[in-house]
């Protein structure tokens, strides 16, 4: 948490009793030192040299005693006992990051080259670098010009957001226009389906006058990031009062970007009630530990040492461990903490933990090993995992299975039922898709290699071809998704064409057909109400 204030705010101690002792130790230090405080020898006659020469213990008092470091140990003893903190336990089944919406000017004067290669190309590299930075977040993207169009819905997975980046230019767009207002309200739209407070991020070079106003009564957390060289001004941005945040040659401006955001997803973690406080007094034992060592003396206390080194040295050899975390951490612990620096497969090694190690598994993005794993574990939340494991590894049968097993074990499970009822539509969708386009042999276009999960039996089970064009030779947006040879921008091309020529109340609900590769994933992974225990073993 870097943010000042709330720091202040949360800061308390878990067990403040402890801080009793704190005015004792203070006591017994005082009482120590008190008889070395002696004033200077009062002696008059005596050359001043001599009377230095002559005072005992003068030296000392100048010095460092030993009851210094011991007083100094002892109070951060006692700080530790008394468990200062200042955030909650992450929750680690939730993403350490508020949802995001990300909404980028796909406008001619984006163009420009005086940022290289260009503002559009420097603005998509920043957004790379935020999704980089918030690994796991709930992330979504919109793209505006004369209109406004939710290019992906929130997803979790980076990596499917990448493409559609990089298919998005001016020619896509099916008017010119720069239409902020419209680009907000999708996002702030998006952002109210969240169960977490989440931020909006402006990734534009320009701002129309008339949208300021709407950007400064936005609800949530807003920011722009600024793609102008450096001194040019516009006067939209200059008029905002939200921040905004010059582009700059490192990442500086993203982590900038990335705190504003976190703000208000940070203070709503310190007022989850059901996530416990995170104790902190592990930080005092490193300056307790760098004082114990000015109590080290030549003797005893050295070769004690040794008497212990050569004991771990002469272990026998099948109780050795194989590293020095292995002297100290079990394999959940060193999972654990490879899990919080978000190396989910190096997890996924570590963990015997099957919950643990499957949740790590699928994070990952191994989702046939989670399920495997997950089914070991005989719990709504191993069910409701497995369940998400399966629909992201397009088994969605299986899926349905597994959010019903969730429920059946849990009635009230959160998320559970309504990832069932979405899994129960994508199943429905793929068969009468299926069904629908049977062998295809009639509309000349050749099937692609994409497998879908049909244990019904309705329709051609392992080819699908593309459907034949709608009206005006348009094709609807899932026959271009289902078509291997479309490219990006032109898939996006004429989406957002389609998307355009709608009423305006249809437009939100068109914008948002896919998450993944043709179909749609669940609304939301709910976090567990109990985490899995992992912390038990050798400290």
């Amino acid at each position: 948490m870097t943010d000042l204030p709330l720091f202040l705010q949360a800061f308390h101690f878990l067990r403040p009793l402890w801080l009793l002792l704190v005015p004792l130790v203070l006591l017994v230090w005082w009482w120590v030192r008190r008889p070395l405080q002696r004033g200077a020898m009062q002696a008059e006659g005596i050359a001043p040299h001599l009377r230095e020469a002559l005072t005992v213990g003068r030296a000392q008092r100048r010095r460092l005693m030993p009851i210094d470091s011991t007083a100094a140990i002892l109070l951060l003893g006692a700080l530790g006992a008394a468990g200062p903190t200042w955030s909650r336990q992450p929750d680690p089944f939730a993403a350490q990051s508020a949802p995001a919406v990300i909404v980028l000017a796909v406008t001619p004067g984006m163009e420009q080259t005086d940022l290289p290669p260009s503002r559009l190309e420097r603005g998509k590299q920043k957004i790379r670098d935020f999704l980089d930075l918030r690994a796991g977040a709930r992330t979504a993207l919109v793209a505006y010009a004369g209109t406004a169009h939710v290019v992906l819905p929130m997803t979790e997975d980076a990596q499917v957001m990448v493409p559609y980046l990089e298919g998005l230019s001016p020619e896509v767009m099916p008017r010119e226009g720069a239409v902020a207002g419209e680009a907000l309200s999708l996002a702030a739209a998006m952002l109210a389906e969240e169960t977490a407070p989440g931020g909006i991020l402006f990734v534009t070079d320009s701002l129309d006058p008339a949208d300021v106003a709407p950007l400064d009564a936005s609800s949530a957390p807003l920011a722009v990031l600024s793609m102008r060289p450096e001194g040019s001004r516009d006067r939209g941005l200059d008029a905002l009062s939200a921040p905004v945040i010059e582009a700059t040659p490192d990442p500086s401006d993203i982590r900038k970007l990335d705190g504003l955001l976190n703000a208000a997803y940070r203070r709503a973690q310190l007022d989850d009630v059901d996530q416990p406080w995170e104790d902190r007094a592990h930080w005092l034992a490193w300056p307790a530990a760098l004082l114990l060592l000015l109590s080290f003396r030549r003797g005893w206390t050295m070769r004690w040492v040794g008497i212990a080194g050569l004991t771990l040295l002469l272990t026998p050899e099948g109780a050795r461990a194989e590293g020095i975390a292995d002297w100290f951490l079990t394999l959940d612990q060193q999972g654990r903490i490879a899990f919080d620096n978000k190396h989910y497969a190096r997890a996924g090694e570590l963990f015997v933990d099957p919950l643990w190690r499957g949740y790590a598994l699928y994070r990952s993005g191994q989702y046939d090993d989670a399920a495997l794993v997950l089914d070991r574990v005989e719990t709504a939340q191993a069910a409701f995992l497995q369940g998400m494991a399966q629909i992201k590894g397009r088994h969605y049968r299986d899926g349905v299975r597994a959010f019903e097993t969730a429920l059946a074990r849990d009635p009230d499970y959160p998320g559970a039922a309504e990832n069932l009822e979405t899994a129960q539509r994508i199943v429905a969708y793929v068969e009468a898709a299926q069904a629908a386009s049977d062998t295809g042999e009639d509309q000349g276009i050749g099937a692609d290699e994409e497998v879908y999960d049909n244990e019904s039996g309705q329709g051609e089970e392992t080819l699908r071809e593309a459907d034949g064009a709608a009206e005006g030779g348009l094709l609807t947006a899932e026959q271009w998704m289902n078509t291997v040879d479309t490219r990006t921008e032109d898939f996006l091309r004429m989406r957002f064409a389609l998307e355009a020529a709608q009423p305006p109340q249809n437009a939100g609900a068109a914008a948002q057909p896919h998450e993944d590769d043709g179909a749609a994933a669940p609304a939301g992974e709910a976090p567990a109400p109990n985490a899995p225990a992992a912390e038990e073993g050798g400290e």
